[in-house]
């Protein structure tokens, strides 16, 4: 606490008849530093807050307490073990093919996925902004979202068999997203709904292409052992080539979708803030490409002459680029799109 009895007994010998008002004033620092000053000084038309009388703060130490530390570290390793143990049990259940492992499997990823929402949550409150602020928590919103999406096409195409090749990915990013180091770069100053639908969505499509390059992926890999006859219980165990492509274009489909609202919201958001935002950002032209070559594999993947492992094949390709924009494109090309 710290008190400016200076500056209020020079206000008191110097006072006319001006009132005292109470005033904040916020400090140019990040907002989980940000120090505030709360006091009182004269409404004297100027403005300005030339002297204050308060106590300083630190808005960081707010969210820092040791009970909230405790329940952000029981947060982080709840949702560690949820991941780890159902990894474990789609495992067991991919080399064992018993039914109990797998549900089990389910319900532990499900429970991680809740635990994950509230480290994200308690991350959000404690920045007092968005939690995929900086580059940890658009890794973090990415390993939830991918988890969300392969939960609900388990849960759509009836198939646990490929949990086991999808939950180390999840696991990952989950784990470098809170033991990378802290970042240095300063986040892009937006804010507001449409900016937040804007990236919300941004990250969902890049998981559901990630989700459709695992599948195609294992599609490659099932398709060579059958060619190679080196056929084993755990090939037995993976779901049919056709399955593996339905759900490898239900995935590319909800990447789509969200994509195509997400650029649309990007595009109104920065609209609204032409002033401060250029359209001439190379992370718009590597987006319209990026839709452009998942809606060409979309109506290749149904035709006889491109099913299977063209198909495949393409939906890799298409991977790498959605890669090059979500690294090199964000943090070397584009101004704007750092972290989405």
């Amino acid at each position: 606490m710290r008190f400016g009895w200076a500056c209020l007994v020079r206000r008191i010998k110097n006072s006319k008849s001006a009132p005292l008002v109470p005033v904040g004033v916020r400090a140019r620092e990040p907002a989980v530093h940000a120090r505030m000053a709360v006091g009182y000084t004269r409404s004297d038309g100027t403005g300005e807050a030339s002297c204050s009388v308060g106590r300083v703060f630190d808005a960081g130490q707010m969210g820092s307490s040791p009970r909230i530390q405790t329940v952000n570290h029981a947060l982080f390793i709840s949702t560690v073990v949820a991941y780890a143990l159902s990894f474990s049990l789609y495992l067991f259940f991919l080399n064992t093919g018993k039914v109990l492992s797998g549900r089990l499997g389910t319900l532990l990823l499900a429970t991680g996925l809740v635990t994950h929402y509230f480290v994200l949550l308690e991350r959000s409150r404690g920045l007092h902004t968005v939690p995929y602020h900086d580059l940890y928590g658009s890794m973090s919103l990415f390993g939830w979202l991918l988890a969300l999406t392969y939960l609900s096409l388990e849960f759509y195409h009836r198939q646990r068999s490929v949990g086991a090749l999808v939950l180390p990915f999840i696991l990952v990013f989950f784990l470098a997203a809170h033991l990378a180091p802290a970042d240095k770069l300063s986040p892009p100053d937006a804010h507001g709904p449409t900016f937040a639908f804007h990236v919300a969505l941004s990250i969902l499509a890049y998981s559901a292409f990630a989700l459709s390059f695992v599948l195609s992926v294992i599609f490659l890999g099932e398709e060579r052992l059958l060619r190679s006859h080196k056929l084993g219980d755990i090939v037995w165990r993976l779901p049919p080539l056709e399955l593996l492509e339905r759900m490898s274009r239900s995935s590319v489909l909800v990447g789509l979708v969200s994509i195509t609202i997400g650029t649309a919201f990007g595009f109104l958001w920065v609209d609204r803030l032409s002033d401060k935002y250029s359209f001439y950002d190379p992370k718009y032209a590597i987006t319209l490409l990026v839709l452009l070559l998942y809606a060409v594999y979309f109506r290749l993947a149904r035709a006889t002459a491109w099913r299977g492992a063209r198909a495949s094949k393409l939906c890799v390709f298409n991977f790498v680029v959605v890669f090059f924009s979500f690294t090199v494109v964000n943090l070397y090309l584009s101004h704007s799109h750092r972290y989405f």
